[in-house]
């Protein structure tokens, strides 16, 4: 049995106060996957404070050259050191936060997008349009995304307009596949028709009952694919068909630190790998995350 004390200055008897909450922890913690999943949020959240705040966070302009301190080691005006061409790797890797995060974010929200509204039009109508609409997602998830990029990159020409293009095509199959999954799931709900017995429109229906209920599955998809999508433009940029030099991106900043890596440089080329790396593990946590809990709230 546990013996509470009052707090001083409250009547003898009374109720002890009740812990003040956090409404945001108490959110996190009501998702139900533990402190992974919460620390996979911050991280998120700081690399999206990171990037809204580079230019006033950096101490260097990151496309200022400094031919007098190449490759210069990790000191107090450079706390991660300098490139071959002198710049800071610190402001570099702050300014390329922005445009590792914009491309993703261009490609899912229109992936999600098109890819939720050729779903549920092909799970809505069935028949013919399901078939056309489906036949053709299939042929455009033939084709690999990578390959689609590098294609459209040799007609419109290298930089992030054409990857994000090519990669927003090749990521819409993925979402319109699963999204006509689901559709077709709550399609078959007893309330869709209890509400079109009742003269509702299909486009009402749709958009005020279907769309929300596949709504939090679609977020999820969405936060995994921002992973894959921030990936694959970081390697294509490292391949030359994304964002160019001397405009800070981490996979072109991997590859212009290889040839540092031969000097014995490790971090022009480590620091944006390891950004990387962490920002993919920390949306695919949070996207499974997000994902085990809708399994279990439907079971």
């Amino acid at each position: 049995m546990t013996l509470t004390t009052p707090s001083p200055g409250s009547p003898a008897g009374a109720a002890p106060a009740p812990p003040r909450r956090r409404p945001g922890l108490r959110l996190l913690r009501r998702l139900g996957q533990g402190p992974l999943f919460t620390a996979s949020v911050a991280v998120l959240a700081a690399l999206v404070l990171i990037a809204l705040l580079a230019p006033v966070l950096a101490p260097y302009d990151p496309e200022v050259l400094d031919l007098a301190s190449p490759l210069a080691g990790t000191t107090g005006d450079h706390l991660l050191g300098t490139d071959q061409s002198g710049r800071d790797v610190l402001s570099r890797l702050l300014h390329g936060a922005r445009t590792g995060l914009l491309g993703p974010l261009l490609v899912v929200g229109v992936s999600t997008l098109l890819g939720t509204l050729l779903g549920v039009v092909a799970a809505w109508r069935g028949g013919w349009a399901d078939s056309v609409l489906s036949r053709s997602m299939d042929m455009v998830f033939a084709i690999p995304g990578l390959l689609l990029a590098i294609l459209l990159v040799s007609v419109v020409g290298s930089g992030m307009t054409a990857p994000v293009i090519a990669m927003a095509v090749a990521y819409t199959p993925y979402v319109g596949r699963l999204v006509r999954g689901i559709a077709r799931q709550e399609k078959a709900r007893p309330y869709i028709e209890a509400y079109r017995v009742q003269g509702w429109s299909g486009w009402n229906v749709c958009r005020r009952h279907l769309l929300p209920n596949i709504a939090p599955t679609v977020f999820a998809q969405s936060a995994m694919n921002f992973g894959y999508a921030l990936m694959d433009l970081a390697a294509l940029s490292f391949l030359g068909f994304g964002v160019q030099p001397p405009t800070a991106d981490w996979g072109a900043m991997i590859n212009e630190g290889q040839s540092a890596v031969q000097q014995g440089a490790m971090l022009p080329a480590l620091a944006p790998s390891a950004c990387i790396v962490l920002a993919v593990v920390a949306f695919g946590i949070v996207g499974e995350g997000l994902a085990d809990r809708i399994a279990r709230r439907e079971r």
